[in-house]
């Protein structure tokens, strides 16, 4: 896994945290099909390219739209390419 792959898992995950936020993870899980350690790994970056699909199911259970998902991502990464010419 590259280092911007591992970075753009950190977001996706971050982003689905906080929608998710006061709800549990087993929850949120189950609800969109995925087991719990599949969420978790979406979650920590450890799987950081998830099936379209299971990101489809999750921004559902979520109440998220796949262009709130994507403008978030994007802003993140806009933030994060800032953060990085700072440096």
């Amino acid at each position: 896994m590259t280092p911007w792959e591992r970075q753009r898992g950190e977001m996706l995950g971050a982003l689905l945290r906080e929608a998710r936020g006061e709800r549990s993870m087993v929850e949120i899980a189950a609800a969109s099909g995925l087991s719990a350690e599949t969420l978790r790994k979406i979650e920590t970056g450890r799987a950081p390219t998830p099936a379209f699909f299971t990101i489809v199911a999750l921004a559902s259970v979520l109440n998220l739209s796949m262009e709130q998902l994507a403008a978030a991502a994007a802003a993140r990464a806009d933030a994060a390419e800032g953060e990085a010419l700072t440096a």
